[in-house]
């Protein structure tokens, strides 16, 4: 079973396939695992990643409100303008706030660390920005995310 953390991240590659490829959901979900697994390899046997299609299958289904979140909290950045690995990022994170099953700290801790191994410096602030502004529209409580100077272990199972 991956981690949570490894979760997330097959969970980013699938929604930027969506994004980028045009791809309904379902069949960017196998296109992920055709590429994961090699043709020799018995799919039943390496199972799939439940909680990466969850957060795929939700983030997809929601992603018209989850896109007007995105555009009411980025200010002077429209969506199709933004660089597509930050907003994808971004409607991931904002899933899992609005979905509200793990605190906004650790949502925002996480999409941080996908910003700092799939983009740039300059994105980790922006990404930060915009959820902060997004979790404060829904009333969640302040906490500071790991950028920010509170360590948070990864969240596994």
């Amino acid at each position: 079973m991956a981690s949570r953390r490894k979760s997330r991240e097959r969970a980013l590659q699938v929604i930027f396939l969506c994004d980028l490829g045009k791809l309904e959901t379902d069949s960017a979900i196998e296109a992920f695992y055709v590429t994961l697994h090699s043709e020799d390899e018995d799919f039943s046997r390496l199972g799939r990643d439940r909680f990466m299609e969850e957060l795929v299958v939700g983030t997809m289904g929601r992603r018209e409100e989850i896109d007007e979140e995105i555009g009411r909290s980025s200010e002077h950045w429209r969506l199709d303008r933004m660089p597509s690995v930050d907003r994808n990022i971004l409607r991931l994170a904002t899933f899992e706030l609005l979905d509200a099953k793990l605190p906004s700290a650790v949502v925002i801790d996480e999409a941080l660390e996908l910003a700092r191994r799939f983009s740039g410096n300059e994105s980790v602030g922006f990404v930060n920005g915009v959820l902060d502004s997004i979790k404060a529209r829904h009333g969640k409580p302040a906490g500071k995310a790991r950028g920010a100077g509170v360590s948070l272990a990864d969240t596994e199972g």
